[in-house]
C-alpha cells in the first residue's frame, strides 16, 4: 500500500467508526434505528440467547486478542505497522455491525421507570455515559487510539510516536474512566428488557477480564510507574480523598 493508500485507508476506518459510534447511541438506548437492542421476540429464547452470546463472544475476541501485544508483533508482519491500529478499528467496527444487525431481541421487561423525572434522569444519564466516553477518548489521544495520528504520520514520513505515561484529568481519580462511560451506557436503561440485561451482564464481565489484560500489558510496558500508579488509584470507584497522583499512561490505548 502507498502512504496516500494507506492514510485514505485510515479515513476510511474512522468513517466506519463514527457511523458505527452513532448507530449504537440509537440501537442501546432505542431511539430511532431500525435495528434495536430492545424489541419483541422473533425466535425462541434458546435461539436467541444462542446468537446473541456468540455474537458477543465474537466481538470480545477481536476486540482482547488484536489488542494484545503478541498478536500486534505478529500482524505488523501482514499488515503495515501504520495501518495496524486503522484495521483493529475497522475490524471492532464491523463485529459491532454484525451484531446490530443480527442481535435477537428476548422481550420481557426486568424493571421500568414511569414517565416523568425519573425515566428522564435515567436517560440523561444514558446520554452522559456517552459524552463521557468521547470526552476519555480525547484524554488518552482520540486521534491515536483510533488509528489517524499513525496514518497521518506515515503520509508525512514522520516516525510514530506513542502517547506518553502522564496524568491527563480524570485519570489522577480513576485508571479506567472510559469504562466507566461504558457501564453507565450499559445500565442506565429507564427500561431494563430481558435482552439488555444479559448485554449489560455479559458485557460488564467482559470489561472486567479486559481491564486484567490490559493492565499486565501496560504492566509490561511501564514497570514500576504503572505499579505504583495501580497501587495509587483506584480501578473504577473513585475513593472519598483527593490524592494527587503523579503518571498515569494512557491505559485504554492498549485495548479498545
Amino acid at each position: 500500500m502507498t502512504r496516500i493508500g494507506i492514510f485514505l485507508y485510515g479515513l476510511l476506518s474512522y468513517g466506519v467508526f463514527l457511523g458505527v459510534f452513532v448507530y449504537a447511541i440509537g440501537f442501546i438506548g432505542g431511539f430511532v434505528t431500525p435495528t434495536m437492542l430492545d424489541g419483541a421476540p422473533h425466535r425462541s429464547l434458546a435461539a436467541a440467547l444462542a446468537i446473541n452470546s456468540g455474537l458477543l463472544a465474537v466481538f470480545a475476541l477481536q476486540h482482547s486478542g488484536m489488542a494484545r501485544p503478541a498478536f500486534k508483533r505478529w500482524w505488523t508482519r501482514i499488515v503495515p505497522p501504520a495501518a495496524e491500529r486503522s484495521t483493529y478499528v475497522l475490524m471492532s467496527s464491523l463485529a459491532l455491525v454484525a451484531l446490530f444487525a443480527f442481535w435477537e431481541p428476548i422481550g420481557g421487561v426486568v424493571w421500568q421507570a414511569g414517565e416523568g423525572l425519573a425515566r428522564t434522569a435515567i436517560i440523561g444519564l444514558y446520554l452522559v455515559g456517552w459524552l463521557l466516553l468521547l470526552y476519555t477518548t480525547f484524554l488518552i489521544d482520540h486521534f491515536d487510539l483510533f488509528g489517524l495520528k499513525q496514518v497521518w504520520r506515515y503520509l508525512r514520513g514522520q516516525p510514530y510516536r506513542p502517547p506518553q505515561f502522564h496524568t491527563p484529568s480524570l485519570y489522577r481519580v480513576v485508571r479506567h474512566p472510559l469504562y466507566i462511560g461504558w457501564l453507565t451506557i450499559f445500565w442506565a436503561a429507564p427500561t431494563m428488557t430481558t435482552a439488555h440485561l444479559i448485554f449489560a451482564l455479559i458485557t460488564t464481565a467482559y470489561i472486567l477480564i479486559a481491564i486484567q489484560l490490559e493492565e499486565q500489558d501496560l504492566v509490561s510496558a511501564f514497570g514500576s510507574e504503572y505499579t505504583a500508579y495501580r497501587k495509587s488509584t483506584p480501578m473504577l470507584i473513585p475513593r472519598l480523598s483527593t490524592q494527587r497522583r503523579a503518571a498515569v499512561i494512557s491505559n485504554d490505548q492498549a485495548q479498545v
